[in-house]
């Protein structure tokens, strides 16, 4: 089961990618369309205090952005264009808020908005972030364990279309998700994970084109 120190272990990760890095670098496109490295970097900050604040209000579920989906998304244009110390400053100081306020959780049962879940549902959701937004950022190779591909394909389960029973093969393992149709899809499991999760594997993942359907809005129900 996913614990905070393995949630909170990703950032170690996360931090050591970004330590070199320099203005340019935060100018230039991320593999995310659309976002630079900074609008990863003010994601990842931002997403890291939302759920300190989860955290910090325990059992008075409040939602996740100030403003909902528009001030998620205005806070991120905001604060993308800082420089490579600006966004380290900022990173590290959300990550010893979420630290704290994790520290001082007292029922990890304890309801919060975000997917209708508990505080449970922030650490796995900060587990999500911070290693996938890692790969996002395009500086270096990111390998993910196999505890978080597992849980990974779990949750994102529902990105299979309707009418296609989706089958994963990966080391000898064999995932099944979906029903209808067979189509099977064969590669390494980090590979097949990041295909799922719309990223581009690292490596080849071999069967037929499957159109998945959007990741999971944050209003759904915890998984």
């Amino acid at each position: 089961m996913t614990t905070q120190a393995t949630a909170l272990a990703g950032y170690t990760r996360l931090t050591e990618l970004i330590a070199d890095l320099t203005d340019a670098q935060v100018a230039e496109p991320s593999a995310l369309p659309g976002w630079t490295r900074g609008h990863v970097l003010a994601h990842l900050t931002n997403l890291t205090a939302a759920m300190a604040r989860q955290a910090e209000l325990e059992g008075t579920p409040t939602e996740v952005y100030d403003g909902g989906q528009a001030g998620r998304d205005a806070a991120i244009e905001a604060a993308a264009g800082r420089s490579a110390d600006e966004h380290r400053a900022a990173l590290a100081a959300a990550v010893e808020r979420l630290t704290a306020a994790w520290a001082g959780v007292r029922d990890w049962g304890a309801p919060v908005a975000y997917r209708s879940g508990t505080l449970l549902t922030t650490v796995h959701a900060v587990w999500r972030e911070v290693q996938i937004h890692a790969l996002d950022l395009d500086l270096g190779p990111v390998t993910w364990s196999t505890e978080f591909c597992e849980h990974t394909i779990d949750f994102l389960a529902p990105r299979v279309p309707d009418g296609v029973r989706l089958v994963l093969v990966a080391d000898g393992r064999r995932w099944e998700l979906g029903e209808g149709e067979e189509v099977e899809l064969r590669g390494s499991l980090q590979d097949l994970t990041a295909w799922l999760a719309g990223r581009e594997p690292a490596g080849e993942v071999a069967g037929p084109e499957v159109a998945l359907a959007p990741w999971p809005s944050a209003a759904a129900p915890a998984r």
